[in-house]
């Protein structure tokens, strides 16, 4: 095998594969990333056997073949080469060494034989739809803070994702939630997905989908079984096996006869929230709000430190309804807030009932809110 390819192309492509090479070396061949050329084309491959990702590239090939490379290793050789710089790889096959050269630096790496790499995309994946990436991004984005790292209860480990019927017809919704708060975020229903099964995608994969997502414009291709997930995004193909398990019915605990409701700003209520909290040392960090009409009450106290309270007037918050005392962890009050764009709409039942946030200005985003004793 022998090749050249640009520093940057390089670099770019080992940046999404190196992060999903397995670090914690269990299996060797799991460390390194697969190197394949054939006729122009470079293809990288790594897999911690849960995640697979395969990225294509453009190079020049004078000899077609494979190896594989240490993938941490090899990504920052090339991270630390001169900006401009051509890469040459070269492999005599056997157990040879993966030469790189660029420029006057030279040097060999320990190659792992290409049939103990294991493969992870092959099979059947019969549901395939296209969503922009947008879209994709603000399932993700505006889920992913609620899903659980509780490894116990390992199917809330990751974002359920299904069809669904939403409000003004079928959907493509995502939820997450680890028993204390509850995201809910759809989108239309894109063609092809109508016949899914209801999948839970895995924390890392979302993580991992996430970066890939950063720079994506267009539409990102979904195909997916029972058992794995594929996501498709330009040159990036990322495969994933599901969490199998039976995610809860969430709907049960939306609750929907909430009629008092609060409307206030959003940033004046996060940074309300914020100086208030910054009195307590606790990590749960407890804030009460106490409601009269038009008015709203943040308070926080702690045994060591003093108590702290701020009020917003009419000029803020918009209440009709009965006076109410109730209390949530300030982390969870701040990782809702920040999904919301404009103003932030509380509707309540009671002190100890769990609330629904949504932002008062887009229907597609739910948000469910346990309360805690203050």
């Amino acid at each position: 095998m022998k090749l050249k390819a640009d520093r940057a192309t390089l670099l770019k492509a080992l940046a999404h594969i190196q992060s999903v090479a397995e670090k914690r070396n269990t299996i060797p061949i799991l460390a390194n990333v697969l190197i394949a050329v054939r006729d122009g084309q470079l293809t990288l491959t790594a897999t911690d056997m849960e995640i697979a990702v395969v990225e294509t590239v453009a190079a020049a090939s004078s000899r077609n073949g494979a190896t594989t490379a240490p993938a941490a290793t090899l990504y920052e050789i090339v991270r630390k080469l001169p900006e401009g710089a051509d890469v040459e790889l070269e492999h005599a096959g056997g157990d040879a060494q993966l030469t790189l050269r660029a420029g006057r630096y030279a040097t060999s790496l320990v190659a792992l034989p290409v049939e103990e790499f294991p493969a992870m995309t092959s099979g059947a994946l019969p549901h395939r739809f296209r969503v922009p990436a947008a879209e994709l991004r603000g399932l993700i984005d505006r889920t992913k803070f609620a899903i659980s790292t509780e490894e116990t209860r390992y199917y809330l480990n990751g974002i359920y994702l299904h069809a669904a019927d939403g409000e003004g017809g079928r959907v493509l919704r995502s939820v997450a939630t680890d028993g204390h708060r509850l995201a809910r975020v759809e989108v239309d229903l894109p063609s092809g997905a109508e016949g899914m099964p209801g999948v839970i995608v895995p924390r890392k994969t979302v993580n991992e989908v996430r970066k890939l997502l950063e720079e994506a414009t267009g539409e990102i291709e979904i195909a997916l079984a029972d058992t794995r997930i594929q996501f498709t995004i330009g040159s990036v193909t990322l495969t994933s096996k599901l969490i199998d398990g039976t995610f809860p019915e969430y709907e049960r605990v939306i609750p929907s006869g909430n009629d008092k409701v609060l409307r206030v700003g959003k940033k004046d209520f996060a940074d309300a929230v914020g100086r208030v909290a910054a009195i307590s040392s606790e990590r749960s960090k407890p804030v009460k709000l106490s409601l009269a009409r038009d008015l709203l009450v943040l308070s926080a106290s702690s045994p060591e430190q003093g108590n702290a309270t701020e009020e917003l007037d009419a000029d803020h918050v918009k209440y009709d309804a009965g006076p109410l005392e109730i209390g949530f962890q300030a982390r969870y009050l701040n990782d809702i807030t920040d999904q919301i764009d404009g103003e932030v709409e509380f509707r309540f039942s009671d002190g100890a009932a769990p609330t629904v946030v949504r932002d008062a200005g887009d229907a597609s985003a739910l948000y469910v809110l346990m309360p805690m004793r203050v």
